[in-house]
């Protein structure tokens, strides 16, 4: 089969035949028909993160049909349409069965520790296979497993309720999904804070109060709008240091900041006026969790959850565009989100 693959940090992916991967008794094969370009992909080729093995097939958001199953496989049949949720976990650990599983003692990640969806085949075990109904397309329903899912497991860990504010940072495809999400689980206000006048745009077609901070200060400006109370909850989905400086600054009391953007410099905070004065919460969020997924694709498939204008573009199986794409990802694209259709 053709897969795109990294063959070594810092270098462009490169386009392989290697051989349609086996599967156990409790294993699937599923034909791609999706695969999400996420921005942690681009975080991967440049080496800031390291992979399980080398060289790797890419791709954590990966949505097909059910090509083949093992001999115990019972929640999917041939045909069946699946998304997959991209942390293979091993069920038993202490994590596991507390409902934590994306700390597992073994976990690996699709398209980071093991082969991913940049592939024509992909195997994976039976239990990573959420139905996708025929309502949502293959291409939204890649994107699922990845940014929306983020989002929401985001969101569920800020406590969000009926009745709050929220601000997001960042308009990207976890973004527009963050603002759909807060105001589907009650948030009467959602800020939406960018740079692209697009995705601004973009994001004040959901009920979203768009915010420019190329124009303006972020913080200042949700403080005016909200009178000088701040918001009840920012998620903060780009990773650099001043917007989750910012996602900090612009809560008022009992506030909690969720840290969702992928950064690795110190951030600063004033401890008292920040957190301590206001018992302000500083929250990380890690990925998400199967429990979290089929939630998330009905809301999707009744429309509750809009997924019709995530994908900004669909690309083949082409090494030489998959790293444009990534090389535009590394210099903050206004694209919001690119799926790869094998």
């Amino acid at each position: 089969m053709k897969a795109v693959r990294m063959v070594d940090t810092g270098k462009p992916l490169e386009l392989q035949e290697i051989p349609t991967p086996d599967i156990g008794e409790r294993d699937i094969l599923v034909r791609v028909c999706a695969a999400g370009i996420c921005h942690s992909d681009a975080h991967y080729r440049a080496g800031r993160s390291t992979m399980g093995q080398m060289p790797i097939t890419l791709g954590h958001e990966v949505a097909g049909v059910v090509e083949k199953t093992g001999s115990q496989v019972t929640n999917v049949k041939i045909g069946d349409r699946v998304c997959l949720h991209y942390n293979i976990t091993c069920g038993d650990c202490y994590s596991c069965s507390t409902g934590n599983e994306q700390f597992c003692d073994s976990v690996k990640m699709l398209g980071h520790h093991v082969d991913g969806g940049y592939a024509e085949y992909i195997a994976v075990p039976a239990r990573n296979a959420i139905h996708l109904p025929d309502e949502i397309p293959f291409e939204a329903g890649a994107t699922l497993m990845c940014a929306s899912a983020t989002a929401l497991h985001a969101l569920t860990k800020s406590r969000i309720k009926a009745g709050e504010t929220a601000a997001v940072f960042g308009v990207g495809g976890l973004g527009l999904s963050a603002i759909q999400l807060a105001k589907a689980m009650g948030a009467v206000e959602v800020y939406a804070v960018d740079i692209q006048q697009d995705k601004l745009e973009l994001a004040s077609e959901y009920d979203a109060i768009p915010i420019d901070a190329s124009r303006v200060d972020a913080v200042e400006e949700i403080r005016k709008l909200t009178k000088g109370r701040g918001v009840n909850v920012s998620v903060e989905m780009i990773g650099l240091r001043k917007t989750m400086e910012q996602a900090i600054d612009c809560l008022g009391n009992l506030g909690r900041a969720v840290m969702v953007g992928l950064n690795q410099q110190p951030i600063s905070i004033n401890t008292y006026a920040q957190v301590l004065g206001k018992e302000a919460e500083i929250i990380g969020s890690n990925d998400h969790l199967l429990s979290e997924l089929p939630l998330l694709v009905e809301w999707a498939r009744r429309g509750i959850l809009d997924t019709s204008r995530v994908v900004s573009q669909v690309i083949p199986l082409d090494a030489r565009k998959i790293n444009q794409r990534l090389d535009d990802l590394e210099n903050f694209t206004s694209d919001v989100r690119v799926v790869i259709t094998p």
